[in-house]
């Protein structure tokens, strides 16, 4: 194969048919596909109307409180353990939480979108720690089985996971499952909210958990509510709570809006209508 970059090969070289990746649209037109139209863009538009009915939400982290009463349920509970030859499987468990911190997360998306079906899978066992090998088997198994979004409201440090976890949000972005990712609590480096091909949120100070806010100058390309956020508690109990954690799954809950109004939209779609709807570059109070 020629190592020539394309822009300098001689006047009349050509591949004998169309390079990878292409379409000869000269003698085959291209697929045919559904569409959601873009409009002008508001909050109206966007999501106007919408509860989140028929849109599959993952919630990787420390498992959900499946019983508590802003939860409403879930439509699955699972979670990463070694099997019998010491390969790690995803399994049904119960839906329980031991930390805490899924249960919060799951009970914002829910308080955003209520219409909306939850599944828990945890990879993470007191809020705080995991193995980077269930982390990816997990992010890999929801990934492949079609959610439509996934909260993921941790990261990591390691370099070494960096390779798997961008490979898996790349595959994740072009099945039309987008990942929400939380930024660091710390400025420090971490994954993967730093992907190009995850919406990765922060935090702002306001308490309208519908208003959220482009920013230019990422990584970190939305924030959303994240300081003294009202959350669920295993046990039946709420609790205030601020971080990034808490900034991401609202932004999950307003995609799932869009989507359940919209649903052919791409992530490179709803990445989009996320932008244009932002209380920054909208010209519209947001819609309950």
């Amino acid at each position: 194969m020629s190592m020539t970059p394309p822009w300098r090969r001689p006047r009349g070289a050509h591949f004998p048919g169309v390079p990878a990746w292409g379409l000869a649209t000269a003698r085959q037109a291209p697929e045919r596909f559904q569409v959601s139209p873009l409009e002008p863009v508001t909050k109206q538009w966007a999501w106007g109307g919408a509860d989140g009915t028929g849109v599959r939400v993952c919630v990787v982290d420390t498992g959900v409180d499946g019983d508590h009463e802003r939860i409403g349920g879930l439509e699955r509970s699972l979670e990463v353990v070694a099997g019998d030859d010491g390969e790690l499987v995803v399994t049904d468990c119960p839906p329980t939480d031991p930390a805490g911190h899924g249960t919060a997360c799951a009970s914002v998306i829910r308080s955003v979108s209520p219409g909306v079906s939850l599944t828990s899978l945890r990879v993470l066992t007191d809020g705080k720690s995991g193995t980077g090998d269930a982390l990816i088997h997990g992010l890999r198994w929801a990934v492949e089985e079609g959610f439509d979004l996934v909260n993921l409201s941790l990261s990591t440090t390691r370099s070494s996971l960096r390779e798997s976890l961008h490979e898996l949000a790349d595959r994740a972005y072009f099945r039309r499952c987008l990942l929400i990712a939380a930024a660091h609590n710390m400025p420090i480096l971490s994954f993967p909210w730093t992907f190009s091909s995850v919406v990765s949120v922060a935090s702002h100070d306001q308490a309208d958990p519908m208003t959220y806010f482009y920013n230019p100058a990422p990584p970190a390309e939305f924030h959303a509510r994240g300081v003294k956020v009202p959350v669920a508690w295993p046990g039946g109990k709420e609790i205030r709570s601020t971080g990034n954690s808490f900034a991401a799954p609202h932004i999950t809950g307003i995609c799932a809006l869009i989507l359940s109004k919209h649903p052919w939209l791409t992530p490179f779609q709803l990445k989009t209508v996320l932008y244009l709807a932002a209380d920054n570059t909208g010209e519209e109070p947001h819609v309950s």
